[in-house]
């Protein structure tokens, strides 16, 4: 019989956790990062099989593609992640700053309206 949801989460049922430590659901580029890794494998594998026919140095090929292909899919991810949450909080910021000082004597739009009205009469 399949877990009964928790009272809070309508619908929603234990996470998938990959090798009992990394929450693919909730970290941000775990799940694609395990997928290019996974591909990465299975090419860099069955590449190096078809080319030496060497079926242990193949399987090692397989894994270190597994790795180095989820590596640097991951801090590819990451760091795109990192530039965005950047930009959120930067626009959030102006948009406050925007509500907090319009219509006041703080407002930089009105400053430059107000100097160059009276610079062009």
């Amino acid at each position: 019989m399949a877990a009964a949801p928790e009272a809070g989460e309508p619908g929603k049922g234990k996470p998938f956790k990959l090798l009992g430590i990394l929450d693919v659901e909730n970290i941000p580029c775990a799940r694609d990062s395990t997928l290019y890794g996974s591909l990465g494998s299975v090419v860099a594998g069955l590449g190096h099989f078809l080319l030496t026919s060497r079926i242990r140095r193949s399987c090692d090929v397989g894994i270190g593609g597994f790795i180095l292909v989820t590596l640097g899919c991951w801090f590819h991810c990451r760091y795109n992640y990192a530039k965005l949450r950047i930009q959120e909080r930067l626009a959030r910021e102006g948009i406050k700053n925007k509500i907090l000082y319009e219509s006041t004597h703080l407002d930089p739009e009105r400053k430059q309206t107000n100097s160059g009205s009276s610079s062009s009469n």
